[in-house]
């Protein structure tokens, strides 16, 4: 789950990082009202979406008028705004934050994530922070630091020296520098989080560190414990067929192809996606019903896959190990007659009560395609949605 920049930087002020002050707006009234309050005579107003890149999209404005907050607040609110990670549909803006501006000295980069290679929180930082951070990565990646923390012994003071002494800090900065890593440190692992980011973290001109920025991701799978962070969702933000997969526990990706996928199990449907690709077809998602597939879910998934209008075929395949193939039968042709399916539907069973299920799809009295194996399924429909 993505938290929004000012919540983000809610977090970090409750465990005492130093962040600009901000408002939230959702109104160009309010907009100019939370400058007033803030004061000074430069405020920052920022779209208030979960992608990246939101600068060069112009999603985030330097305004040294209350006019101007008013201008850029109207400008962006009820926009899709685009940007490199949002996809080409963008994503809805329903609230801005108006933040006091910062005199800003130099521009760093700071992250947290879990590294999966090496099974540890991996701290990462350079000294060439801002919007282009992925070019400074794929062109000069000697510019980008990185420490691994162990479990066991948690942060060090000699990681953190080497941080900052990489980010070319001073005596104050470093102190300021490494309390505030120790602080997201704590705040990574108390939250459950899978990735925090501070692009970018600036020294000002009075010689302080500042979090300018910040982004933050929870595990999903920890929300269960996180019950007051699980209350910041903003389902605006999200795709809304992975969404409403998630409220029937499906496990679901678009993507941009034309053959759509059921299968259960994430692995099989990773090699039935591999597959439909070998034999020149393209995948229009992944979706994994789960070992537990019941016809609800069956039906559930069957109307997620269709409500993407690009889809051309169904590729159904079944592995019927805690499930029986003949229930999961019964629950394709319950789903084919309740959501009126009108594309080809190529259904492959393998597992407990094969036999069964394949005579109840036989005479089943639906257009269903059998397949004998995977490699036959994939060419039955890559063929159907040619």
């Amino acid at each position: 789950m993505n938290l929004h920049e000012y919540q983000s930087k809610r977090l970090f002020a409750d465990y005492g990082i130093a962040v600009p002050r901000g408002i939230v707006a959702d109104s160009a009234d309010a907009a100019v009202k939370a400058a007033e309050e803030l004061g000074g005579d430069l405020w920052v107003v920022k779209a208030q979406v979960h992608a990246g890149g939101r600068g060069k999209a112009g999603g985030i404005k330097l305004a040294n008028t209350l006019d101007e907050v008013r201008e850029f607040a109207d400008g962006m609110l009820g926009i899709q705004l685009v940007t490199h990670q949002s996809g080409p549909e963008g994503l809805p803006v329903n609230v801005v934050y108006v933040e006091e501006g910062s005199e800003i000295d130099r521009e760093l980069y700071l992250s947290m994530l879990v590294d999966r290679e090496v099974s540890r929180v991996s701290i990462i930082a350079s000294a060439a922070g801002g919007m282009d951070i992925e070019k400074v990565a794929a062109e000069t990646p000697e510019r980008i630091i990185s420490i691994t923390v162990a479990p066991d012994a948690g942060l060090q003071d000699y990681q953190v020296r080497q941080l900052a002494y990489g980010l070319g800090l001073d005596k104050k900065q470093m102190r300021q520098f490494g309390d505030l890593v120790k602080k997201l440190y704590r705040l990574y692992l108390d939250t459950d989080a899978s990735l925090i980011e501070v692009n970018p973290l600036i020294t000002n001109k009075a010689g302080d560190v500042i979090a300018l920025d910040g982004k933050i991701n929870i595990d999903s799978s920890a929300l269960f414990r996180q019950a007051k962070i699980a209350e910041l969702r903003d389902p605006s933000q999200e795709n809304d067929a992975e969404r409403r997969a998630a409220e029937h526990d499906l496990n679901y990706v678009s993507l941009d192809g034309n053959i759509a996928c059921m299968v259960n199990g994430a692995g099989l449907a990773m090699a039935t996606m591999d597959l439909i690709k070998l034999h020149g077809g393209e995948p229009a998602n992944f979706l994994d019903v789960g070992g537990g597939a019941t016809a609800e879910r069956v039906a559930a998934a069957f109307k997620l896959i269709l409500s993407n209008k690009n889809v051309a075929a169904i590729l159904v395949n079944i592995f019927g190990g805690i499930v029986r193939c003949d229930d999961i039968a019964e629950g394709i042709i319950s789903a084919v007659k309740d959501v009126g399916v009108e594309v080809p539907v190529v259904v492959r069973l393998e597992g407990t009560n094969v036999t069964k299920g394949r005579e109840l799809l036989e005479h089943s009295g639906l257009d269903i395609i059998s397949a004998e194996d995977l490699t036959d399924a994939a060419r039955k429909v890559v063929a159907s949605a040619a």
